[in-house]
């Protein structure tokens, strides 16, 4: 049986996240999804508690055909120990998936095979984008690159009207 480890911050969790998410689980039985930098929110570029992120990631993935276990990771102020956090707080885990450089950088580090998936329509599915579009666009533009259990869970919470409220100034 071979267990993937996936991360991410998922502020919010979008169709992006959920095609790379699919995408591993073809390769493996389980998948351990990090929510990274979990002890950050209630601002423009963290906007949501980590309760909110495992809320969004497991309501997200209710029918997923792999068994997913969802775990906050809070930073480490220490790259180098960052692995071993890591694999304190998770299942074990046989492969890491990530595309970031520092990531890529300390599974390899430690020996742990790393495969980087294939990002999906970056410029569109990215959570700066959609935390934006958030903050000045329409429902319309950001809720079309969500899950819709997802917008569920925003709405829960009074997202929108958080991430515009943290976004303003006192002017």
């Amino acid at each position: 049986m071979k267990r993937a480890f996936y991360v991410g911050r998922f502020q919010p969790y979008h169709y992006g996240h959920d095609k790379i998410i699919k995408m591993i689980a073809e390769e493996v039985d389980e998948i351990v999804i990090g929510i990274g930098s979990a002890q950050k929110s209630h601002s423009v570029t963290d906007p949501f508690t980590a309760g909110e992120r495992v809320e969004m990631v497991r309501k997200a993935l209710e029918d997923f055909p792999v068994r997913t276990y969802i775990i906050p990771l809070q930073d480490v102020e220490f790259n180098s120990l960052w692995v071993s956090h890591v694999k304190a707080m998770s299942p074990k885990f046989d492969i890491a998936y990530s595309n970031n450089p520092l990531v890529i950088q300390l599974f390899m580090e430690a020996g742990i095979e790393i495969r980087r998936p294939p990002m999906h329509e970056r410029a569109k599915y990215s959570g700066t984008v959609i935390r934006k579009l958030m903050i000045n666009g329409e429902r319309k533009d950001w809720e079309q690159l969500l899950p819709e259990t997802v917008v569920e869970v925003i709405d829960e919470v009074n997202g929108i009207c958080r991430i515009k409220r943290v976004a303003g100034n006192d002017q």
